[in-house]
């Protein structure tokens, strides 16, 4: 069939998050992932930042399916915001299936989604596309690669992957069907980049059950520990470590009791009878007997472990002689809030255990040398990086030119890039809408550059409230301007300067009088001004100003 296939990528490129690319061909779209990823220390008071997925809710009637290579929050994470937009079923393997349902049920949309559960191994149909999964080994169960058969040829999406020969639960990565689909002809791979700057192979997750064994062996006191809450392999290994040795465990934190609850029902955690319990039956416990699973591994100020270190948690402090295992890795940044984390866990006397000092986390990506693993194993014709940071791309393109790709046959592209792709050829042809989506509370897309700048504003440099009183006759002032200043100035301190700025505010309203402005837009404009000049000569700073005017 003539035509070209479009790759459309709209989020995962030049960041680490919210991945989410497009397949389109003709009359059909076909989905992959639909992510969300973390706000950074500019986004004051956002939640989540989630694609903009303007341009296939624009053509949701192409939309034929959604495939979701894994469960991870920056692959399903925004699934419930497109869902509103979207009828389309939605394709993954069962724990992924049953991570996407708790998501769907929290914002409303469980009974209106379509959820199609699909083993490793099997495929599926989607307007032009035939999907197959392809079992995958990462840090988390049930994680798949995709063979996307289209009109042009044989695609292979591998999602986010590594090569582990001992997994804790399931089997090794397919490395098998690769095989076969690399000598059938593949004619792209689209491959994870996170790791490409890492030397050498990826270390086994059993790597990380023998080092938490050593640590549980040998210490007498309470055992914290703290992992990404989608990490169901990890958490596992915790459970019998603290089964070997006669420990008794409590979860706390949302995200990691509602991920418990999912594994444990379908059966990829099977937690010794009697070894879970609630955290007021726990604290009766002697600390030698006790194993706190948590959240709070990238230093989240709302998450658990956050609020045990700095007495925000209702239930839970850390005490001396705790030891703190963080099994986790910092997602780049977070690395300050992590460190800050560690630093007052060390004050208060806790021994910690991170991934800077001790072997106690393996990442859930390839790195290098599993890269080019990969990339001999298939020999794909063309090569797409994709979820990384800008160095992470480029680096895993010049990867793919030494192990012989031509440079017109690697492209490196940037959210919203439109990849045009047949046979024969792969280029950059045009961009369709992309970017990043702002979740505040329930708000999507509420706070906009012009909020974040007033947030910002506000956070550096405080708030003034003008509030003037003039007579609706003739303008003039009938009481004396009021100033009440928030993260600015302390009033008793700076009295001197408050009485200058009410003498410059009413100097600004004389003005106006004399003038006979009596446009309420003009009025604020030069109570702006006037007390930005006064401030800038005074403290070399301005708050934000908010004149009020009330007229009697």
């Amino acid at each position: 069939m003539a035509g070209k296939l479009k790759i459309i990528p709209l989020g995962g490129l030049n960041e680490i998050g919210k991945n989410m690319t497009a397949y389109e061909f003709g009359d059909d779209i076909l989905i992959v992932d639909c992510g969300l990823g973390f706000p950074d220390d500019e986004m004051f008071g956002v939640d989540c930042v989630i694609p903009d997925f303007s341009y296939v809710v624009k053509n949701a009637a192409k939309v034929r399916a959604i495939a979701i290579t894994h469960g991870h929050e920056d692959h399903i994470g925004g699934l419930p915001y497109l869902m509103r937009e979207l009828k389309a079923p939605i394709y993954a393997t069962r724990l992924t299936i049953g991570l996407i349902k708790g998501k769907l049920s929290e914002h409303g949309l469980l009974e209106k989604t379509k959820l199609m559960e699909l083993d490793a191994g099997k495929s599926f149909t989607a307007g032009c596309f035939k999907v197959e999964f392809i079992h995958t080994n990462h840090s988390i169960s049930d994680s798949v690669a995709m063979a996307i058969k289209t009109p042009v040829g044989t695609l292979i999406h591998t999602g986010d992957f590594k090569i582990d020969p001992t997994p804790v639960t399931g089997e090794m990565i397919d490395l098998t069907r690769l095989g076969e689909l690399g000598k059938k002809g593949v004619l792209a791979l689209l491959s994870d980049s996170t790791n490409v700057m890492v030397p050498g192979h990826c270390p086994s997750e059993r790597r990380v059950g023998l080092r938490l064994d050593q640590l549980f062996n040998d210490w007498p006191q309470r055992i914290i520990v703290t992992t990404f809450a989608s990490n169901v392999d990890r958490i596992k290994q915790v459970i019998d470590c603290a089964a070997k040795y006669g420990r008794k465990v409590a979860v706390t934190g949302r995200s990691m009791e509602n991920n418990l609850r999912t594994a444990i029902e379908l059966g990829y955690i099977t937690p010794p009878k009697g070894i879970l319990m609630e955290l007021p039956q726990i604290k009766k416990l002697p600390p030698d007997r006790v194993v706190i699973i948590t959240t709070g591994s990238q230093g989240e100020p709302m998450s658990a472990l956050y609020r045990m270190t700095f007495s925000g948690h209702r239930q839970l402090e850390i005490q001396a002689g705790d030891r703190v295992i963080i099994s986790a890795s910092a997602v780049p940044g977070n690395e300050k809030t992590v460190t800050r984390v560690i630093n007052e866990l060390y004050r208060l006397g806790a021994n910690v255990i991170y991934d800077k000092i001790d072997n106690i986390h393996v990442s859930g990506h390839a790195d290098r040398e599993d890269l080019k693993l990969m990339l001999a194993l298939i020999k794909p014709k063309f090569f797409v990086p994709l979820h990384g940071e800008v160095r992470h791309l480029q680096t895993h393109a010049g990867l793919a030119k030494e192990m012989g790709l031509p440079d017109n046959h690697v492209v490196v592209a940037e959210n919203g890039s439109v990849i045009e792709l047949t046979s024969r050829s792969i280029r950059l042809n045009g961009t369709v809408p992309s970017g990043a989506v702002l979740v505040d509370g329930t708000g999507l897309g509420d706070v906009g550059a012009a909020v974040l700048r007033d947030r910002r504003h506000l956070a550096t440099d405080g708030m003034l409230v003008v509030i003037v009183t003039i007579s609706s006759e003739d303008g003039a002032l009938m009481a004396p301007p009021d100033i009440i200043t928030r993260g600015f100035v302390y009033v008793k301190e700076s009295e001197e300067l408050m009485k200058e700025m009410k003498q410059a505010v009413s100097d600004i309203m004389y003005d106006c009088q004399q003038q006979h402005i009596t446009d309420w837009a003009t009025i604020r404009s030069s109570i702006k001004s006037g007390l930005t000049a006064c401030l800038n000569r005074k403290v070399k700073r301005v708050p934000m100003i908010l004149p009020v005017i009330s007229e009697i």
